[in-house]
């Protein structure tokens, strides 16, 4: 895939067609080269550099130590203190010069390896691009099938959280369901009762208790409102 978009961008910038640098930063970095290797050579050689950087800071101290050990033989303490300071100063200058001359050395280390070793012949592809030189596909075709999955994660997600959502409410539904089911058990339970000891029809007593309820409540709220506060 980076293969295919990498070529085009190069074609297009040849072409005059697209001038923008930020695809020429992109294909100077090599996007299938990267794929392929699992690294950059820009990476590479930020590796290295700091492995040279770790190596130079743990043997210069070491080679200060030993030169300042070896000349003040037979010298004075303060011959052996002066001798250190010049020693220190020595490394600190040595270690500037091999740091500037590495990294003058790294760019050219860098462009070697971008050209010799890190780079991918065109005739050369990745088992899982071998589809791409079968069913070739322009960039913008490309662009399109991602946006297209884009949405219909989009659209997954929503639905996922929609399901959640009615999932949720059912188990509410059902809740509410089970309550229902115990009032109507209890009112079956009590007209078999009211029945069994013959007070006549329940629908008829069951409406005058609530008118009773009712008038109860009026009375209540009556005697509530004319109470002195």
């Amino acid at each position: 895939m980076a293969r295919e978009t990498g070529e085009e961008m190069a074609m297009e910038t040849q072409d005059g067609v697209q001038t923008d640098p930020e695809n020429q930063d992109l294909a100077r970095l090599k996007l299938y080269e990267t794929q392929f290797f699992g690294f950059t050579p820009q990476t590479c050689m930020l590796r290295v550099y700091s492995a040279f950087q770790d190596c130079l800071y743990d043997i210069l101290p070491v080679v200060e130590k030993v030169c300042v050990r070896q000349l003040s033989k037979g010298g004075s303490e303060g011959s052996e203190e002066q001798l250190r300071s010049r020693a220190r100063e020595c490394s600190r200058k040595l270690q500037q010069f091999l740091d500037e001359r590495f990294k003058q050395l790294s760019v050219r280390i860098e462009a070697l390896l971008l050209d010799r070793c890190f780079s991918v012949p065109p005739n050369v592809l990745l088992p899982e691009d071998q589809s791409h030189k079968n069913y070739p596909q322009h960039l913008q075709e490309v662009l399109r099938l991602e946006s297209s999955l884009v949405d219909l994660q989009g659209a997954y997600e929503a639905e996922v959280c929609a399901r959640q959502a009615l999932l949720a409410e059912l188990e509410e539904q059902k809740k509410v369901q089970k309550q229902l089911d115990g009032v109507l058990m209890w009112v079956r339970e009590l007209q078999e009762a009211w029945v069994k000891e013959g007070n006549g029809s329940f629908q008829e007593s069951f409406r005058l208790v609530m008118d009773s309820v009712k008038r109860l409540q009026e009375a209540v709220r009556e005697v509530c409102h004319k109470a002195p506060h």
